[in-house]
């Protein structure tokens, strides 16, 4: 049975005093709760219990909130919760008003940038350092950065320009892939131990400074020295690109001794240029199961603490497996078929396809504006791309799909995942805007199913068009099938599934279902009900709305995602240019707020997109219609 030295710590200042066995003991503490938590709550286990030692370290030594730590891809971030005085809430991780799984600035003055989307932390990183320089303030700012999100061009970017402005900053690659740490042992240390002594640093500034007074063949005989330097430090250290790029390399060195790490951040925390610290961690470090399969612990919902296995799975399909194993089968049939992810395989649904045809997958990384480009590339030799990204991702190509697909009108099918609410992940990660930047957009198709039988026909319909396509589908498992003969798919052709004369519900995607459902219990009051299933954001259906508007005069449309820029607002566009000025229109979405985190279920509920919330709009619609008559 662990200590309860956790209860004891109610910031970072309450570390510093600790030995280091006493520390050691603390990270297993920390690393047994954070699993007991994640196995309850869901979470991203495997990343955070690699990075114990290293927040411990980080705290032990860096006077946080004076001194500024931030964390990229937040999800690394829960140790450092536990020591910044959020151990009595833990419990409510994730949970809907409980406490964030990534860093958030309105939670914790600990947290210094919000972060949910990866590679962001080196470049907020660099502009606290310059806004430092400019008000003449004193602290250190660190960027710990990883988990795969040194893939990114933004990442590259930050490095780059903080080399450039030389200005101190302090970046912590946590390497807890394996990928460059054939180096780490006990040659590594010496030189890190070395290279960051005040002894040698004064030695190098002096030798510096003796060489270039020497008349005419000084700065000659300094140049010649500095590249004997760094010669020796390629062979024997991985980090020439980062002295290249301005950064004084420190590496790699063993994340998890914890005596180790704060002796290399105490060298180092005052150093007047841009530092490099390159730590090598175990993914998923003190729980077998999640150092054994990593990616499935990376982002993992609750599990059997002794096992590891998912708690309550009902073996339901999902929408990403329908993907899966749908394009699969197409690309059985059509070897022009590619697939592309950006570091989330397993996660959109395409381990399958990529088990069937690994010279037909590419996984390219953090890197969704490459991917897009990239697709953009393969489309235009005669390939056909399907890029399968989470929406709230995508946001981050916008520039690649207008101007490198949509502009040359090239045919990349975007499969669209995790497509409105989300859930536990919050405001990061809600797909709540991907209808909403994508329609505005020159020959773009946009569409989304209503259950899993029409996504498969989407996906082979997309492919066949030559053309940018994006299909939005939600997270989580696949609506039930429709008591109905589908209708076979045309572009820009809607679906009648009820038919009335007193109200009509224009539902698009996942919210087709809950709208059937309000529309039996409305019918059931006697309330005429058409429910039409919209199928396409982009093009619009313009004689479904044209046989709305002759028959009916009470409207509601129904998406999952933001009203402003939606399919409600395309619908409200399209009636106006059409001259149809005399219909009662509600628009149902989300509002213009960034929704937080809780249980899908609960958060629709909240927003009213349920059937309950469709069913009162719906029947709020129809009394006040009433009254005016």
């Amino acid at each position: 049975m662990m200590s309860d030295m956790l209860k004891d710590i109610k910031g970072p200042d309450d570390i510093k005093e600790l030995d280091f066995p006493t520390l050691i003991e603390l990270s297993k503490e920390i690393r047994e709760r954070i699993i007991e938590t994640v196995s309850c709550t869901g979470g991203h286990l495997a990343s955070s219990l690699g990075v114990i030692e290293l927040t411990i370290a980080l705290h032990y030594v860096f006077d946080s909130p004076t001194d500024k730590i931030i964390w990229d891809v937040g999800h690394q971030s829960y140790a450092h919760k536990l020591i910044t005085g959020r151990e009595d809430r833990f419990s409510t991780l994730r949970q809907y008003r409980g406490i964030s799984g990534f860093p958030k600035r309105a939670e914790s003055p600990h947290d210094q940038f919000g972060t949910g989307h990866s590679s962001t932390s080196i470049s907020a990183s660099l502009g606290m350092a310059e806004a430092r320089e400019l008000k003449g303030e004193d602290f250190s700012v660190v960027a710990v950065i990883g988990d795969g999100a040194m893939t990114s061009g933004l990442a590259f970017e930050g490095l780059n320009n903080a080399g450039h402005l030389g200005i101190p900053l302090i970046v912590v690659l946590n390497d807890n892939e394996m990928s460059i740490s054939r180096n780490v042992g006990a040659l590594s240390n010496y030189f890190n131990r070395v290279l960051t002594g005040e002894l040698y640093q004064r030695f190098k500034k002096d030798t510096k400074a003796f060489l270039e007074g020497i008349p005419k063949v000084g700065n000659r005989m300094y140049r010649l020295a500095h590249k004997l330097e760094e010669t020796v430090k390629t062979l024997l250290l991985p980090g020439h690109i980062f002295e290249e790029l301005g950064f004084n390399y420190i590496g790699p060195i063993d994340g998890h001794n914890i005596e180790n790490i704060v002796d290399t951040f105490k060298r180092i925390r005052r150093s007047d240029r841009p530092v490099l610290v390159h730590v090598i961690t175990t993914k998923g470090k003190g729980y077998e199961f999640a150092e054994k399969n990593p990616s499935w612990f990376h982002g993992v919902g609750p599990f059997e603490l002794t096992t590891g296995e998912p708690k309550g799975s009902g073996g339901v399909e999902s929408y990403s497996d329908v993907f899966g194993n749908s394009l699969t089968e197409i690309a059985k049939k059509d070897e022009r078929v590619v697939a592309i992810v950006a570091a989330m395989t397993e996660g959109t649904g395409l381990g399958y396809f990529a088990r069937t045809f690994p010279d037909r997958f590419f996984d390219v990384g953090i890197a969704e504006p490459h991917a897009v480009t990239f697709a953009a590339g393969l489309a235009a030799n005669g390939v056909i791309p399907v890029v399968a990204v989470y929406s709230t991702f995508l946001q981050r190509a916008y520039d690649e799909i207008l101007h490198d697909v949509c502009l040359q009108n090239l045919p990349v099918v975007f499969a669209i995942d995790r497509a409105g609410i989300v859930g536990d992940d919050g405001p990061t990660h809600h797909g709540a805007f991907d209808i909403s930047y994508l329609r505005h957009i020159p020959n773009i198709v946009v569409m989304a199913p209503k259950d899993k039988e029409e996504f498969s026909e989407m996906l082979g319909f997309a492919i066949s068009l030559n053309k940018p396509v994006a299909i939005r589908y939600p997270r989580g498992s696949c609506t039930e099938k429709f008591d109905h003969t589908q209708q076979p798919l045309r572009l820009g052709e809607g679906e009648i599934l009820m038919e009335g004369n007193d109200l009509a519900l224009l539902a698009f995607g996942s919210m087709v279902y809950p709208a059937y459902k309000a529309a039996q219990r409305l019918r059931a009051e006697g309330v005429s009900t058409m429910v039409v299933n919209a199928r396409f954001a982009k093009p619009l259906d313009n004689d479904i709305l044209f046989r709305i508007s002759d028959s009916v005069k009470n409207l509601v449309t129904i998406e999952e995602n933001s009203v402003a820029g939606g399919f409600g607002s395309s619908v409200l566009e399209t009636l106006s240019s059409m001259g149809i000025h005399d219909m009662n229109v509600r628009i149902m979405g989300i509002p213009d707020i960034f929704v937080e985190q809780g249980p899908q279920t609960v958060l629709k509920k909240v927003l009213g997109l349920d059937e309950d919330g469709i069913y009162v709009t719906a029947s709020s619609l129809i009394k006040h219609t009433k009254s005016r008559h």
